[in-house]
């Protein structure tokens, strides 16, 4: 099954409240679009975390092996995978140059929800009027206020 995986995450200072929202969106044998939400947040964290678990969440809700194209507007989690950064990380035993990678606990947690999918990992310019990116954020702030 191919699935579309759009994610967003927001936080209310750096750290601060924070919140994410995921839309998981798959067309069915009789070409009829499915589409769920999920949202979430904590109150102490960072933006970088809530991308991250927005993701998380959405490979976390497949019940089984995917195709999965997951769009985002965060550089942080694109950019890991496309330019590789977390083999590097992983190959220097969790560290970039001599600091510690941040976020090490979620990075570990996305990768074991990646495992059992092919995704291709896809980039799109925030608050720039994509529907389901402004949705997501949507979702997210909304998840972040409601810690406030």
């Amino acid at each position: 099954m191919k699935v579309t995986l759009f994610s967003d995450g927001s936080s209310r200072g750096n750290p601060g409240p924070g919140g994410f929202g995921t839309i998981l969106q798959y067309t069915d044998g009789k070409g009829v679009l499915h589409e769920r939400e999920y949202s979430g947040g904590e109150a102490d964290t960072t933006n970088n975390r809530m991308e991250l678990m927005g993701v998380i969440t959405g490979l976390e809700a497949l019940t089984k092996p995917c195709e999965v194209t997951v769009i985002s507007d965060s550089k942080y989690v694109i950019d890991a995978f496309n330019q590789h950064w977390i083999e590097g990380w992983i190959m220097k035993g969790w560290k970039r140059g001599k600091d510690p990678v941040k976020n090490v606990d979620l990075w570990k947690r996305l990768l074991d929800a990646a495992k059992p999918h092919k995704i291709t990992w896809q980039w799109v310019k925030g608050h720039a009027g994509h529907p389901e990116n402004e949705r997501c954020d949507a979702l997210a702030t909304q998840a972040a206020d409601s810690y406030l």
